[in-house]
């Protein structure tokens, strides 16, 4: 990500965690890539991604407005730092370094960084070794998952940029947006500097036949005109597999039932019914409506008022 994270997410600096939230929902169901095949959709969600796993973390958000790391994440140049370190009073290798008041900082860098190797001791002053490390760079990801996995967790496979494979947990009940950390699975370090860290910002495909609100799944379940009549067990999927639902005799479309306990971690699975009429209405049954209607006909639309 480059530029500004607020505007990635079209907020202001003054947005609050919800509304950056709701700022990141709006963007990914608007251009995941998954929903929107347009290149520059897979851009402005990859930006809006990037951005919301660092404003989304209160020390990181207020690092970043403070200046002190950049929109990646990553540490900001403290350009003052050594010349501080040489002006200091009580540093007794201060006119060693030979910095002055206009002393150039960039120069400074570039001359430490080019006669130092990463791997070798730092500054000598009389003979004595002072070593220099840096911790390497945290590496930023984002990785999309199936929705089954992301609601019963599991393993999968990712390619780091240096070659290699890795196993990453997928915790149970994952969510769009939530970010896992790789310990040193970053960038090396320099020096005696430690690797950084790896993190991983999850997308969560969509399901044809589930969608989850917080723990509780939700299904649309078809049924057929003889069981919203005369009720019965019907084969119902969950996410741990297909349990038997009751349903009510004279059940009709729209109507919500109940699985306890069937969500994720405690939440429930919400059932809206679907009914749906036969494939083709055979002569048998349009005659048995045909009688059925002379005596028992009603109004379902009784409720309604037209017009003005």
């Amino acid at each position: 990500m480059a530029g500004d994270p607020y505007a990635a997410l079209g907020v202001t600096k003054t947005a609050t965690e919800a509304e950056l939230k709701a700022a990141y929902r709006k963007i990914a169901k608007a251009d995941h890539p998954d929903l929107n095949p347009d290149p520059r959709a897979a851009e402005r969600f990859k930006a809006a991604a990037a951005a919301y796993d660092l404003l989304k973390d209160p020390v990181q958000r207020r690092r970043f407005d403070a200046g002190e790391i950049d929109e990646q994440g990553q540490e900001r140049p403290q350009r003052r730092y050594y010349r501080d370190h040489a002006e200091a009073a009580d540093n007794p290798y201060a006119r060693s370094y030979g910095f002055d008041q206009d002393a150039d900082m960039g120069d400074v860098f570039s001359d430490l960084f080019g006669r130092r190797g990463a791997g070798q001791e730092g500054f000598r002053q009389g003979g004595q070794p002072r070593d220099f490390y840096m911790r390497g760079q945290d590496h930023r990801f984002t990785l999309q998952v199936d929705f089954m996995t992301a609601a019963k967790g599991g393993k999968t496979r990712i390619t780091l940029p240096d070659g290699n494979d890795l196993e990453v947990t997928i915790p149970k009940g994952a969510q769009d947006g939530q970010t896992i950390r790789l310990k040193d699975k970053g960038g090396p370090g320099f020096g005696k500097g430690g690797p950084g860290d790896a993190y991983l910002t999850l997308t969560v495909a969509p399901d044809p036949m589930f969608r989850r609100e917080g723990n509780d799944i939700f299904l649309t379940l078809p049924i057929s005109l003889s069981e919203a009549i005369l009720g019965g067990k019907v084969a119902t999927p969950t996410i741990n597999g297909t349990v038997n639902l009751t349903i009510p005799k004279g059940a009709t479309t729209g109507q919500k039932l109940r699985l306890r306990g069937r969500g994720i971690d405690g939440g429930d699975q919400q059932v809206e019914l679907k009914v749906m009429m036969p494939p083709k209405v055979d002569p048998e049954l349009e005659a048995f409506m045909e009688s059925w209607r002379k005596s028992h006909d009603y109004d379902p639309r009784a409720g309604l008022k037209y017009g003005s």
